[in-house]
């Protein structure tokens, strides 16, 4: 550690040591910061409840031995993250120089189906956040007027932002786009009303329920996009075994029957399935990806 590092006095309360250590992790993946954050100050309100009457001063010094200074936690956050995402990492398929290689190599590369699943099932999904969400504003706005509403909105809210880490999981899982495994930290020292009012006053609120109105027409274009290019390759590459069904199989191209009219084109037309549903896969991959930086920017904090 430099000389500048060591000789950087401590914070002296809890809302500095976590500025600190969001500036020492300048640059870093905005889902990493997250996490840094939930944990440090997950652990600093523990150390401090279990020291009453001592200052956060105080507490921040004693636990600095343990748990480190920021910018000690910030190189220690990132050397985790290195050594975890290279354990999470799917093997990498191997480089191919041809452009023929690289074409076909999709094949090999666990992103491709992971993606095509994620949006082969993105319809199920949206449809049921979009569900969530417009059942959930609407009753609790309806009920408003009544006690009971308050309490349920903070529930809804609540239920939006667990909502959002369970898609996060899912979207790191299947898109490979790193995404918080915590929360935003919400310490219950700060009292119902701070944590109610956090919830309101965070932009995360509202743009993971933007990210779940938006999955039902994303939902039915990758559904349905993706549905029909999978079965109308499937189908030419297969063409060929129409032959062995004594002409009751029709593969009608404008108004020939290639079965019975040009069986010589059926390899022909399986070869354009094989290219075709390749090209598939390639697409779902680049689809997938640009889906998942779509998710990490509207359901990370990045503040």
């Amino acid at each position: 550690m430099n000389t500048e590092t060591t000789a950087r006095p401590l914070p002296a309360t809890i809302p500095e040591y976590l500025a600190q250590l969001r500036q020492a992790l300048a640059g870093a993946d905005p889902a990493m910061i997250q996490d840094a954050l939930y944990d440090a100050e997950e652990y600093l309100r523990a150390e401090m409840a279990a020291q009453p009457g001592r200052g956060e001063s105080e507490v921040i010094a004693d636990v600095a031995g343990s748990y480190g200074a920021p910018e000690e936690v910030a190189d220690i956050y990132r050397e985790t993250e290195v050594t975890v995402s290279r354990a999470l990492r799917p093997p990498v398929p191997p480089k191919r120089r041809s452009w023929l290689g690289r074409f076909f190599g999709v094949a090999a590369d666990p992103r491709t189906y992971g993606a095509l699943f994620y949006l082969l099932v993105a319809l199920a999904t949206g449809s049921f956040y979009f569900s969530w969400v417009v059942t959930g504003t609407a009753m609790s706005l309806g009920l408003l007027i009544l006690i009971i509403g308050v309490p349920l909105l903070v529930l809804f809210l609540g239920s939006v932002r667990v909502l959002s880490l369970v898609e996060g999981r899912i979207v790191e899982v299947l898109l490979g786009v790193r995404m918080p495994r915590r929360p935003t930290y919400m310490g219950h020292h700060e009292g119902w009303m701070a944590r109610i009012g956090a919830m309101f006053s965070d932009a995360r609120t509202w743009t993971t329920m933007l990210y779940f109105l938006l999955m039902l027409p994303l939902g039915i274009f990758y559904s349905v996009l993706f549905t029909t290019l999978v079965s109308l390759s499937l189908g030419l590459m297969l063409s060929p075994l129409g032959v062995f069904f004594d002409h009751a199989l029709e593969i009608n191209v404008w108004s020939w029957n290639l079965v019975s009219d040009a069986p010589w084109a059926l390899p022909l037309v399986c070869a354009v399935g094989v290219v075709m549903l390749f090209a598939t896969l390639h697409l779902a991959r680049a689809m997938g990806h640009v889906h998942g930086l779509m998710a990490k920017h509207l359901l990370v904090r990045t503040d």
